[in-house]
């Protein structure tokens, strides 16, 4: 019995979970950046995407440098430069396998470094390469909202991060919808958590304590 009672537990956490985050006051672009700390989580929710009788979480992000939490949602947001942000590069991988358009080869290129700007400046369609940056600002600005929440210290915000997202995937009631754009991606974590990420996905989730921790440091207080 308490074998059966134990394996339901990160079920119930990740409920509560999303009731908890689903209950805050999110953000939609165009946002107001003060209203973000400088130092946190942040969850992102997707329309269309349901679970636990709210808005299903789709993914979990943070940061590692010092007030930088309103940079990296820049940079998801705003910054149309797909290997500056995973997400960003995660969206277009989608758009442009959904519609077997063969620039997806184009797309998985890293063009971070000055060599590989030099080595594919011939290869690439950079006027392409734009048209899909737009393309996927316009469903990230259109299609995901946000709540963030302050964690000051770098080694609380990382392991925090981890368990949510871990809570998440590992929940059996969180699956995404049969229209979810990331069905399409090429990465199999993606389509199997239903999150837009492939990291921290197996690992430890969330415990009754942290919850309520959790619960607390949002000032919603003790669950009864």
């Amino acid at each position: 019995m308490n074998g059966i009672l134990e394996a339901a537990k990160p079920n119930h956490i990740c409920h509560s979970l999303h009731q908890l985050l689903g209950g805050l006051s999110a953000c939609r672009f165009p946002y107001e950046e003060s209203q973000i700390p400088k130092n946190g989580i942040y969850v992102l929710f997707e329309d269309g995407e349901v679970a636990h009788g709210t808005s299903r979480i789709v993914r979990i992000g943070t940061h590692t440098g010092n007030n930088q939490l309103r940079s990296r949602l820049k940079q998801h947001f705003l910054n149309e430069k797909k290997d500056r942000s995973i997400f960003r590069k995660n969206i277009g991988r989608c758009l442009l396998n959904r519609g077997n358009d063969p620039f997806l080869e184009f797309w998985e290129l890293d063009l971070t470094s000055h060599a590989a700007k030099v080595e594919y400046a011939g290869k690439i369609d950079f006027k392409k390469q734009s048209e899909v940056e737009r393309k996927v600002s316009e469903y990230i600005q259109g299609h995901l909202r946000f709540v963030a929440f302050e964690v000051q210290d770098k080694a609380k915000r990382l392991d925090l991060e981890s368990k949510i997202i871990s809570t998440v995937s590992l929940c059996d009631k969180c699956g995404p919808s049969p229209e979810w754009l990331g069905r399409h991606s090429p990465k199999n974590k993606i389509q199997s958590s239903g999150l837009w990420q492939v990291n921290e996905l197996n690992k430890s989730p969330l415990s009754d304590h942290e919850l309520q921790e959790l619960r607390c440091s949002l000032g919603v207080g003790v669950k009864p």
